[in-house]
């Protein structure tokens, strides 16, 4: 159950030429759960220019291949974003389904939460930051190799792209 195929994870998005990110400005208009008729210019190149301490062990494309948020991850959002994320993607076809979990278990709150907690902002990078101390607990409490050892924390390591799975 817990394994999956390597292959379908191992593409990287590569480095655009100079002439491809001068094109590839366009303007993004959102309408999901989360805002409506928020727009912004896509100027950057896909997977480039981040806050300089994200560092994720996962792409986008890999956490929807692995199976994250119950199937729900990014579905009311996929124009936004390159269709190759989600060629491989484990996702619902109507509510959650904790079981397209890779972990298959129940790992995150509703967007009710986050929107009351104030979580979707630009806080994120430090909160992501700051799940690390959750791959030291899995380090300290699980024997190498045990994806059996503390499922629920190795899912919500998945949901901020820490991949578990190498501890």
């Amino acid at each position: 159950m817990l394994q999956k195929p390597l292959s379908l994870l191992q593409s990287r998005v590569p480095k655009p030429s100079v002439y491809q990110a001068v094109h590839m400005r366009r303007l993004i208009t959102v309408n999901d759960r989360m805002q409506r008729d928020y727009r912004y210019e896509l100027v950057a190149p896909v997977g480039r220019n981040f806050d300089l301490e994200f560092k994720p062990d996962l792409t986008p494309a890999e956490m929807l291949c692995l199976g994250v948020f119950g199937g729900k991850y990014m579905t009311d959002c996929g124009d936004e974003f390159p269709a190759s994320w989600f060629k491989h993607a484990r996702l619902a076809s109507g509510s959650r389904d904790n079981s397209l979990n890779y972990f298959g278990v129940e790992a995150s709150q509703p967007l009710s939460e986050w929107r009351r907690k104030g979580w979707i902002d630009v806080r994120q990078v430090k909160r992501w930051k700051a799940i690390r101390r959750h791959v030291r607990q899995l380090q300290l409490a699980c024997e190498p190799g045990d994806l059996s050892c503390r499922r629920r924390q190795r899912q919500a390591l998945l949901h901020w792209a820490y991949d578990s799975r190498k501890l």
